[in-house]
């Protein structure tokens, strides 16, 4: 399935525009066209990550994945300002690695932009 059919087929049509928002957000920092990953997440760029154990293997720099009660944003935690950002990010749950929001409007989004460039920046810097 496409990117545009995926998101077309988000029931919610705030959703769907806010998810549509954030994909041009990851493509803008990113440099790269969305693709899908697996079958419900939307991932912009990539870098190969070797295991200890040997294993390595091709993941996204940032993601996100629009669910039926929030957007799920997949952003590399542990940078050095990332606290700080979501302390002023606005309105949202954190994860492990995503943050949860229920609309684009609940949050402000430059701070948004600056927590994908820092992860991205982490991550490139972390797997050349």
């Amino acid at each position: 399935m496409s990117v545009d059919a995926f998101l077309d087929a988000v029931d919610d049509p705030q959703r769907r525009q806010d998810a549509r928002d954030i994909v041009s957000i990851l493509e803008a920092e990113t440099g790269a066209k969305a693709r899908m990953w697996g079958a419900g997440i939307v991932g912009c760029g990539t870098y190969h990550r070797t295991y200890a154990s040997g294993p390595s293997q091709e993941w996204m720099l940032v993601a996100m994945a629009p669910r039926a009660d929030r957007l799920t944003l997949y952003v590399e935690p542990g940078f050095a300002e990332h606290d700080a950002l979501l302390a002023t990010l606005g309105k949202y749950r954190a994860g492990k690695g995503c943050i949860h929001i229920k609309r684009l409007a609940d949050i402000d989004v430059a701070v948004l932009k600056r927590l994908v460039a820092a992860s991205i920046e982490q991550l490139r810097a972390r797997y050349p």
